[in-house]
């Protein structure tokens, strides 16, 4: 340290020193991410030849920092001097590779990649191919499983002798006796084959495809699933049924369930990938076998799938197919057990209706529609309501409203006042998708009714889906529809009802603007004030408040502060305080006047 102090120029790489062996792991850490700038202080190359050695060397640490040296290594071309001088960044980024910690192994691996870009040919072949070659014969699980991400970016790029020793050394690691390394190398088959030429994919790869499907562990053969797909799109189609669909119907059966997932989920990549015919062979089955499977995951990603599946079938045959072999299959699902199958259908079913046209839809989906309308779960409810919008596209508002609308309405007016909640909850997105006409003509009166519900949470939510359909229609709408009801009810023999009409005032106020709310909602408020009930008096205490701020300051001069004032001396303790505290929180914000100079 004495020789630091000597000479400024060694002063950086001092300092990180001293960071990096701090017992405080946060200052090691701003340290790592400071490393960019201490390799510009000590320029390029006393970055390779000082700095890089260090950070090779001597760094046994935190994950945490590990994690940060591995992505900073991989912007660091240029502090190095370049393209040129790149592979000094290998021997510190080859450590971190066999580290035990997978997170910092993954970004070091992301790093390499980045880096081999970078790399000449020749650079390639001496430096990085080489580096390749250690990581996948290292005699710890570590450095194989690394070794597995790197053989894509260097293959393309190398003499043939080099590429048939990559593709050795590839092969070996796919019959790895750790899972781990075969689990690496199965996920990175369907990459690997892309930048192969194609016999070598037919020689080599279909061989290792095959063996990594049918390993003893599933989450190697799960990970070979994904990697299937891929090699089907390299091949050509004559090629397809012998080599790679075998493998993949032997998937489709799997005995462990997370293969068999996999595939659903994977499914329509795979009919993509394969074409008209042999989907009509092959997938056709193994679709209906992946809808029924005794596995509720299963058959949540299968059911997710149903709606593409059918969509990408060869047109000439894809209603033949959807009403024999897939609505069958569909029809089960509707009452499945599992409310994550039955959901993920409600979120695709209502697509079919495009599809399979106006006849079918009215004869066969709309019954299922139904049962899942009234499913009990709201999930499964709202994924069908959500998407009726689709069927009205098919079939018409009117034909929707003779099927699907006794359904809604009766679960509004159900028993149980939680699914009337639901219902409620529903209406904006309903409104949405039937327009305003219709709303008017079938849903207003549904929505009135629920402002008198028995149960408070009902009121409050049937206020509040007044507000939202206000947004969705505008004020004119409001104005014509609403308000006039809403008002209406400041009359009724109820106070209960009388309150709701000012809870509505409330929530109503901002959406319909200034004009009505003066016009039309103030002088019912006003009116209220003298009402027999003290709960209603300061309740319209409060609504002067909460609509206070969308009235002009005339009006609130005029008209709201005689009645605060007389509502601030009234013999009910609680209609005293909330008037107080609305000339409080309104009139003296309005005039920036003290309480009682407006008192």
């Amino acid at each position: 340290m004495a020789g630091a102090e000597g000479d400024d120029s060694l002063y950086p790489i001092a300092v990180l020193i001293d960071e990096l062996r701090n017992e405080d792991v946060q200052l090691r850490l701003n340290s790592i991410k400071k490393l960019s700038t201490i390799a510009l202080a000590l320029e390029v190359e006393r970055t390779r030849t000082e700095l890089l050695p260090f950070l090779t060397d001597t760094i046994y640490d935190e994950d945490e920092v590990l994690l940060a040296l591995a992505e900073q290594l991989g912007s660091f071309t240029v502090l190095v001097g370049g393209p040129e001088f790149v592979h000094c960044l290998l021997p510190p980024l080859e450590s971190l590779a066999t580290v035990e910690e997978t997170v910092v192994r993954d970004k070091a691996v992301e790093s390499l990649r980045k880096i081999s870009q970078e790399h000449s040919p020749v650079d390639l072949e001496v430096h990085f191919v080489p580096l390749v070659k250690r990581l996948a014969s290292g005699d710890w699980f570590t450095s194989r499983t690394s070794a597995c991400g790197l053989f894509s970016v260097c293959y393309p790029h190398v003499s043939s002798t080099v590429k048939a020793e990559i593709r050795q050394h590839f092969r070996t690691l796919c019959s790895d006796d750790t899972p781990m390394v075969r689990r690496a190398a199965s996920s990175k088959l369907g990459e690997f084959a892309k930048v192969l030429e194609l016999d070598y994919v037919k020689s080599d790869i279909i061989p290792l495809f095959t063996a990594l499907a049918s390993d003893e562990q599933d989450s190697v053969r799960l990970l070979a699933v994904e990697s299937g797909v891929s090699i089907a799109t390299l091949l050509p189609q004559e090629d397809l049924e012998d080599l790679v669909m075998p493998t993949l119907r032997q998937a489709a059966e799997d005995k462990s369930w997370r293969v068999r997932y996999m595939v659903a989920d994977k499914f329509s990549e795979l009919q993509k990938a394969v074409g008209p015919e042999i989907t009509k062979n092959d997938l056709v089955p193994a679709f209906q076998n992946l809808l029924k499977d005794c596995e509720a995951e299963v058959r949540t990603a299968a059911a997710n799938k149903v709606k593409v599946f059918c969509e990408s079938l060869p047109e000439d045959s894809r209603e033949t197919i959807i009403m024999t072999h897939i609505l069958p299959c569909v029809k089960e699902l509707v009452s499945d057990t599992n409310q994550h199958v039955k959901s993920a259908l409600a979120s695709v079913i209502m697509g079919l209706s495009t599809i399979l046209g106006k006849d079918n839809t009215v004869e066969h989906l709309l019954p299922l529609f139904l049962v899942q309308l009234k499913d009990e779960y709201p999930e499964v409810r709202l994924n069908i309501i959500s998407n009726l919008d689709c069927v009205n596209e098919v079939i018409g508002i009117r034909q929707l409203s003779q099927s699907l609308l006794p359904a809604i309405v009766e679960l509004a007016e159900d028993a149980k006042w939680r699914v009337r909640l639901a219902i409620i909850e529903y209406m904006p997105l309903l409104a949405g998708q039937l327009g305003v006409e219709f709303f008017d003509e079938k849903l207003n009166s549904l929505c009135m009714a629920w402002l008198i519900d028995h149960v408070y949470a009902i009121r409050e939510a049937a206020t509040c889906n007044l507000m939202k359909l206000v947004e969705k229609f505008g004020a004119e709408w409001a104005q014509n529809t609403i308000v006039p009801k809403v008002l209406g009810m400041a009359n009724d023999s109820n106070y209960l009802h009388r309150m709701t009409t000012l809870f509505c005032i409330n929530a109503l106020s901002e959406v319909c603007g200034q004009e009505i709310t003066t016009k039309h909602m103030l002088p019912v408020v006003l009116k209220m004030s003298t009402d027999q009930v003290a709960n209603v008096r300061f309740n319209v205490a409060r609504c002067l408040q909460k609509i206070g701020p969308v009235l002009d300051s005339s009006a609130l001069q005029a008209e709201v502060k005689p009645v605060l004032e007389k509502l601030a001396t009234d013999q009910d303790m609680d209609v005293k305080y909330f008037a107080l505290d609305a000339i409080s929180g309104i009139l003296a914000g309005q005039n920036n006047l003290p309480i009682m100079m407006l008192l």
